[in-house]
């Protein structure tokens, strides 16, 4: 059985190359991340419902069909960048569960260690540079 895996249950599971203060580290920073996720979808989930209930004052024959075009865009586009930001903190999430059971930083593609820099930049990661390079 190699350095970086222990027994469990007959399979082979890969353990974190990390040491315990490296693994405080990532998950400082995933938490701080994690954080401002949820503040922004917070605030896209406020515009969303704001966008959703149009000023009374508005009168139907002031208002343009060019108008009511640029609001469905941008009410689309909210939705959009509020459902990016939910599976960004679904990512996040993992990421936590990853240092948890101590298999965070192994490259799921390769079952390499993934670069220290490479997790600073993206810690919810699963992909070595490596990896993500040959998948493209």
């Amino acid at each position: 059985m190699k350095k970086n895996e222990q027994k469990t249950n007959d399979k082979q599971v890969r353990v974190t190359p990390f040491s315990e203060e490296e693994l405080e580290h990532f998950r400082n920073i995933i938490l701080k991340k994690k954080e401002e996720s949820e503040t922004e979808m917070e605030r896209l989930y406020n515009m969303i419902k704001e966008n959703r209930n149009p000023d009374a004052n508005e009168s139907a024959y002031s208002y343009h069909m060019a108008d009511a075009g640029s609001d469905v865009y941008e009410q689309e586009t909210l939705y959009l960048l509020y459902n990016r930001t939910r599976k960004f903190l679904k990512y996040l999430n993992a990421a936590l569960e990853r240092i948890d059971n101590r298999t965070y930083g192994i490259c799921k593609a390769t079952g390499k260690p993934i670069s220290k820099g490479r997790l600073e930049a993206v810690p919810h990661t699963q992909l070595s540079i490596e990896a993500k390079t040959n998948r493209q």
